[in-house]
This record gives C-alpha cells, sequence and structure tokens, in this order.
C-alpha cells in the first residue's frame, strides 16, 4: 500500500512561524482535510510536502514511484486550447515518445548496438506503463465527465469561466489516475450540480486524497480524516467534518479544564512557598518550588471560534418585505429571467440557488435598483430598509485605515471601533492596515461587519462566504441566527444556507420553484421525489408484465396509485401550484439529463465503447420512464 508520511515538518518565513513540528500520514484509501484559519499556513504546508517549497525542518517520506496529482488555487491558463492544456499533463510521456521517435529514426540507418537495444526496449516499457499508448481517449474520457464537448477541446483554455478553468485545472490533476490527489479550494466557483458531481467522484476515488477547502459540507461528505493547522501547530482527527468539530470542542474543554487545575495547583503551591519560606517548614517550600520549576506549564486553549458578535435591533417593518410581481429581466434580447413572482415576509431567510449562470445575481442587482426590468415589478415594503453586500465591496475606501472605515461611518471612538472589530477578527494592529491592502477574506469580513452595524432590517447577501475562513463564516451564521430582520442570501455555502435560511428558491432556466425549508430539507423533498418515481416505475413495470387476466391486479395497482397521488394533494391552492412548480423543476432537470445522454451517445469516444454505449441507453430508457410519469402527474395537477 502506498503511503506518504510526513514526520515533523516546520517552516518560517524570516521570524514568522508558519508551523512547526507537523506529523501525519496519507494512506492509499484516505481521503484528509487541511482545516484552519485564514492565514495558518495550510496552501504552504500543501507546497512543502509537494516539493515546491523548501522545509526548514522534518521530512517527507513517499515511494519513488508513486504519482500526484495537484489542483492549485487560481492557477492562469494561457491562450493554448482546452487539449493542449489538458496534454501539459502528459509531459513526462511526450518527451519518452520523442525520445523514442529519435532513437527509432537513428536506428533505421545506423545498425543497433546492445545499449541502443536496451535504450529502445526501456522507452518502450515505461511508455507502456505510463499509459501512453492510449492516453488521448483516457483524456477524452476526462474531459467528457467533467462536462466540456468536443467543440471546447478548440478554446482557448483562458477563455473559459472560472468555474470551467477550475474543471480544467481539475483535469490535469486526475488524467493520471494518480495515487495521491492534492487538491487546494476544489469546490471554488463550482455550482451545486458540480459539486455534487465531484463529491461522487472523490468518494469513489481508490488513491489517497489530501484536500484544503473551507466548504464544510463537501468536508462532511467526502473526508475520512481531519488534519487542523492553527496556531503553528497541526492536530489530527478521524472522521468526518461534523465528527471534527464535535472532537475538537470535546478537547478544547478537556484542556481547558486541565489548565484550570494547573492554574490552581500553582496558585496554591504559590501561596504555601510565600508562606514557609522563612519559617521551620522552609526546607519543603524550597522543595515545592523546585517541582513547581520542573512543571511543564499549559498553555490556555485557544477559543477565537467562540468570539460573537450581536446585531443592533432592527427596526418593525411591514409583513411583505419584498414583492416581485411577473418580474422579467435581461440583457438586450437575451432573457435571463422571465416573469417570475416571489413574496418574501418579515423575519424570512430565504436562500436563492441555481446553477451558475441562471441570473441571480442579475435578479438581485434589480431588486436593488442597480438594473430595470423588462416587465413587471418590484416592490420594497413599508419601513423596509434594504443593506446590500456585494462581491466587489464598493463601499470601503481603500485609503482609510480598518479602524477608520468604521470610525468614520459610524461615529465611533477608537476604543469602540476596535472592539467590534475585534469580534470579526481584526487583532492588534491588523486595525491601523489599509483597506486597500487587506486580502480578499479580509475586504469581505469588513464589509459584512460595516453592513451588520448599519441597524438594516433587510439584508440581501450575494455571496457572502466568499474568501472567509471557517472561523468567520461561523461567527456570520451565529450573528444571521440571532438576526430579527429578514435575509435574502445568493450562496454555494451549503453549510451555511442549512445554518441560516429558512426557505430556499431555485431559480434555473428563468423560472423559480419554493421550497419551504432549508438546503437540507429542499434536498430531502427532490429523493422523496425520485423515491415515488422509482415506486411508480416498479409498480408498471410489474402491471406490464401481467395479462388481461391480471385486470383486478391491475385496478388495485391504480387505486394503490390514485391513493398515493390523493394523500399527497394539499387543501389549499397555493400548495398544489407549489407542488406543480416542483414537478415542472424535475421535469426541466430530466429533460436536461436526456440532452447529456443524446451529447454523449454522439461521442465517437463512447461510439467505439459497446459496454459504455449500452450503459448510456439503459440510463436514456429509465430516464424516459420517469419522465412519461412525471408527464402524467402535471396533467392530473392541472386538472
Amino acid at each position: 500500500m502506498e503511503r506518504i508520511r510526513m514526520i515533523g515538518l516546520g517552516k518560517s518565513f524570516g521570524v514568522r512561524q508558519v508551523f512547526s513540528n507537523v506529523s501525519f500520514e496519507l494512506k492509499e484509501g484516505d481521503r484528509l482535510a487541511l482545516v484552519g484559519p485564514n492565514g495558518a499556513g495550510k496552501s504552504t504546508l500543501l507546497k512543502c510536502i509537494l516539493g515546491y517549497e523548501e522545509l526548514d525542518e522534518g521530512n517527507v517520506v513517499k515511494s519513488p514511484v508513486a504519482s500526484i496529482g495537484y489542483l492549485q488555487q487560481d492557477v492562469n491558463l494561457g491562450d493554448d486550447s482546452l487539449a493542449t492544456e489538458i496534454e501539459k499533463a502528459w509531459a513526462d510521456v511526450h518527451a519518452l515518445e520523442k525520445q523514442l521517435k529519435e532513437l527509432t529514426s537513428r536506428l533505421e540507418s545506423e545498425e543497433a548496438s546492445e545499449s541502443d537495444l536496451q535504450r529502445l526496449d526501456y522507452l518502450q516499457n515505461r511508455l507502456e506503463w505510463l499509459g501512453g499508448y492510449d492516453y488521448e481517449q483516457k483524456t477524452k474520457r476526462i474531459v467528457y465527465g467533467l462536462g466540456f464537448t468536443d467543440d471546447d477541446l478548440d478554446k482557448p483554455a483562458n477563455a473559459f469561466s472560472g468555474g470551467q478553468k477550475t474543471r480544467i485545472n481539475l483535469a490535469k490533476a486526475l488524467v493520471r489516475s494518480p495515487d495521491f490527489l492534492f487538491l487546494d479550494e476544489p469546490t471554488n466557483h463550482l455550482d451545486m450540480d458540480m459539486l455534487e458531481w465531484l463529491e461522487g467522484y472523490l468518494s469513489a476515488y481508490q488513491g489517497g486524497i489530501f484536500i484544503v477547502s473551507h466548504d464544510r459540507y463537501f468536508l462532511d461528505r467526502i473526508v475520512t480524516g481531519v488534519v487542523e493547522l492553527d496556531n503553528h501547530k497541526a492536530t489530527t482527527y478521524r472522521g468526518n467534518y461534523s465528527r471534527y468539530i464535535q472532537q475538537r470542542d470535546e478537547r478544547l474543554k478537556a484542556d481547558m479544564v486541565a489548565y484550570e487545575k494547573q492554574q490552581e495547583y500553582i496558585k496554591k503551591t504559590e501561596a504555601y512557598i510565600d508562606k514557609y519560606r522563612a519559617g521551620i517548614k522552609s526546607k519543603m517550600a524550597r522543595g515545592r518550588q523546585s517541582q513547581l520549576n520542573r512543571l511543564e506549564r499549559l498553555e490556555a486553549p485557544v477559543t477565537s471560534h467562540h468570539l460573537q458578535f450581536s446585531f443592533p435591533p432592527a427596526a418593525m417593518s411591514a409583513d411583505k418585505v419584498l414583492v416581485l410581481d411577473r418580474l422579467s429581466v435581461g440583457y438586450g434580447e437575451s432573457r435571463i429571467i422571465n416573469d417570475i413572482s416571489l413574496v418574501v415576509r418579515r423575519g424570512e431567510s430565504v436562500a436563492l440557488i441555481g446553477p451558475n449562470g441562471a441570473g441571480k445575481s442579475t435578479l438581485v442587482k434589480t431588486i436593488v435598483g442597480e438594473l430595470f426590468p423588462e416587465n413587471g415589478h418590484v416592490d420594497i415594503g413599508n419601513r423596509v430598509q434594504v443593506g446590500y453586500f456585494s462581491q466587489e465591496h464598493e463601499e470601503l475606501h481603500d485609503s482609510w485605515q480598518v479602524v477608520e472605515e468604521i470610525m468614520n461611518h459610524f461615529n465611533y471612538s477608537e476604543d469602540k471601533a476596535r472592539n467590534v472589530l475585534g469580534s470579526f477578527l481584526f487583532k492588534g494592529d491588523d486595525v491601523f492596515k489599509l483597506v486597500g491592502e487587506l486580502s480578499g477574506g479580509e475586504r469581505a469580513r469588513l464589509a459584512l461587519l460595516k453592513l451588520f452595524l448599519q441597524g438594516d432590517n433587510f439584508l440581501i447577501l450575494d455571496e457572502p462566504t466568499n474568501h472567509l475562513d471557517i472561523p468567520t463564516r461561523e461567527i456570520v451564521e451565529r450573528a444571521l441566527q440571532q438576526f430579527e430582520g429578514t435575509c435574502f442570501i445568493i450562496s454555494h455555502d451549503r453549510y451555511f444556507l442549512d445554518q441560516v435560511s429558512t426557505k430556499t428558491v431555485i431559480l434555473d432556466e428563468g423560472k423559480i420553484t419554493e421550497y419551504l425549508g432549508n438546503y437540507s430539507y429542499y434536498k430531502e423533498k427532490l429523493k422523496e421525489q425520485e423515491d415515488l418515481l422509482a415506486l411508480a416505475n416498479e409498480k408498471n413495470f410489474e402491471s406490464s408484465k401481467s395479462d388481461s387476466k391480471a385486470t383486478p391486479t391491475n385496478e388495485s395497482m391504480l387505486s394503490a396509485s390514485e391513493t398515493i397521488e390523493e394523500n399527497q394533494k394539499k387543501p389549499n391552492a397555493y400548495m398544489v401550484e407549489k407542488q406543480l412548480a416542483e414537478v415542472e423543476a424535475e421535469i426541466a432537470r430530466l429533460e436536461a439529463t436526456m440532452k447529456m445522454y443524446e451529447v454523449q451517445l454522439a461521442n465517437p469516444v463512447v461510439q467505439q465503447d459497446l459496454d459504455e454505449m449500452s450503459k448510456i441507453s439503459i440510463q436514456i430508457e429509465e430516464t424516459q420512464t420517469e419522465l412519461d410519469s412525471l408527464y402524467e402527474k402535471w396533467e392530473r395537477l392541472c386538472e
């Protein structure tokens, strides 16, 4: 079994220590997460393990034949085509091909020596070992699996979107099927459908995986262990992210108890020494002093993730905070949002989700007045004060210090400004940094803090957790959970949405579908629909096998089916309309799935694989059966 062992790793930049004495092991089949606050050194540790940066101390022990795939964060792609960019992953194979071609060309005109024949044999075997004779087909399978088409292969890599570039870099890491995958923020820029695809792929991956990510939902579903890097030290936990949180909190409590007991012991011992230092018990006092000098002092546990922030009281607003009435929005002749209606009521926390390019940010910009609708209306309720968090943070002043940003905007004293900044992890001299010199995460924290301090009763948040580390996300979550106003949130952070949302709105293909619950509730409802369809399909299959004599059975099955359908009916028209929208959304999803299968069948690579062709044909048949059942249900709901 292949493994990588990290033994006593240490790294410093000048006098600043990044990490020290880091030791853990990554085995084949392990899926480890590396977590910690921004600036803890996660990416640096990753690069040190891979050899891209030098270690100051310690060793990385791995097999010389073990292969590693590496997904870097935000790698700039050049003008080369997608096909050429992916081919760069096969650079060693191409080098061997070139050497083999030069050798065979020379041997066509020269007599081969013994060393030439040995060299020829080595090159041929090495090329075969590295998959050099079928790499083109393998590359195409990965590229197609990640959602790219034949037409995409000739496009310049830098012309793709942020999410597509992440997938390109991921493809470069995967095509070699390495023994180990090192992934630095693999979920950046991915929509939820692609996130779920990646979760499924990595869950089935046979090699070892080491992941740096702030996506807690993703980590919960993928990892088998967590390495926490904080305060220059690494601590290893077994289990997924939720299990890590539980173990971490238990360890912190235990460490705090041990620290407090030791402090109590030290205090009592020092009191005894002071009391008997010059008396008859001076010898015993000196002995206790000696014991105290040899005592290994425990450090107080760091509990920065328990920092709290409280909103100022939110003013009471009208019941209907936001009303979208038959709203249509577009750019020029292209209509992105088409005839949607939505009511957001006081106290609700609405999550807006959907695939990349569906128009979520466009909708938000229309709500706040940055864009004008083509048709319909946007109505903001009475006494509603809107606070808007955009991803660009235009409201910040680059020439001001962080503390001045708060003092000048809210007329705070320096002490009061520093106090609230501390609640959002701006500590010590951090408050004197120029705003223009802040990192993306620091700018997001400052913009969120300003928004939260304004006292608005309707918060519109466009990807509020982007660039934030996990401790800051936890602070934002706790703040929003106790917020008395109304929220409208765009986010790909599923864990965050589970914590703060009470209603989920899906925007896809210009239409919206509402679910009265958080993200997990929405996924449960989708699963229930899939299970119902599977049950209906099973009964239809059994019914088709029976002959005309089985009419009573068929009637019984129909009666049962009607009973199920009757039980699903809601007592009011609103719920019927809601159920109808959910069915329409599922129909749209399955129709898109059918189109994907049709594209795959037209692929020349797939056409050469009879097993794959057969599998896709079966999937098409099953999907069509589900669609037929949904069409029937849609017709019944429309009656």
